[in-house]
């Protein structure tokens, strides 16, 4: 089930956007400031963020940049009517899409999940069956299999729960520190280590040149991403 996050300073607007998208075909984060809602795109898998721009502590724009080092996740920036710059500024800092203030609610909802329909064909999620695309990767999470461009690869299971965590939220940032919490259910001791060599096992079944790696990229002091190409 996609999980939104709705940020924005009126706790009124964001109980109206949850209303107007419903309550059994998502689930909810919410946030009431840019800060507020780069950390949890840290701490949670979310598949759709709708941000204002104008708020305290940090506004919707600079927010965007940050959750833009971390997540793919598409963003739809909530903004007044009259603020064009605000638009201009969001889509060339990595927004999907914008919507005016007053909301039209048939509008949100057309582009929330035209949005998701997109996030989910580049390999987000798919609905219902727990399969994860990314490129010429697939996890089947049902069934505990994964192919590269159509051909099965054995993983160990804890190969498969790495790839999992990374595949489920393409183009976002996993520490070693995180990946091993999410893994082993418990605190990492000396974490970074056994990551790297099942990362590197990983990386030798499902990449053409594991030396230069096309999926699982390491960003230096930051941990691992999945990325398509």
């Amino acid at each position: 089930m996609p999980n939104i996050l709705i940020c924005d300073d009126d706790k009124d607007i964001v109980n109206a956007l949850a209303i107007y998208l419903g309550d059994k075909e998502y689930k909810f984060s919410f946030a009431y400031n840019g800060k507020d809602a780069v950390d949890i795109v840290k701490k949670e898998d979310i598949h759709l963020i709708l941000m204002d721009v104008m708020m305290p502590v940090m506004d919707g724009i600079t927010a965007l940049g940050e959750i833009r080092k971390i997540s793919n996740a598409p963003v739809i920036l909530l903004t007044a009517k009259s603020e064009d710059n605000d638009k201009i500024m969001g889509i060339s800092k990595g927004a999907d899409d914008y919507i005016t203030k007053p909301f039209n609610p048939m509008e949100v909802v057309v582009r929330v999940r035209s949005a998701l329909r997109r996030y989910m064909t580049f390999g987000a999620i798919k609905e219902g069956d727990e399969v994860y695309t990314v490129g010429g990767v697939e996890l089947n999470n049902s069934t505990k299999t994964v192919k590269v461009d159509g051909e099965p690869v054995t993983l160990t299971r804890t190969e498969f729960e790495i790839l999992r965590v990374l595949i489920s939220s393409p183009g976002r940032v996993y520490s070693a520190t995180e990946i091993y919490k999410k893994v082993w259910n418990e605190e990492p001791y000396g974490s970074e280590k056994s990551v790297a060599v099942h990362i590197r096992h990983i990386r030798e079944k499902i990449e053409i040149n594991p030396a230069e790696p096309r999926y699982i990229k390491m960003i230096f002091g930051q941990g691992y991403k999945m990325v398509s190409k």
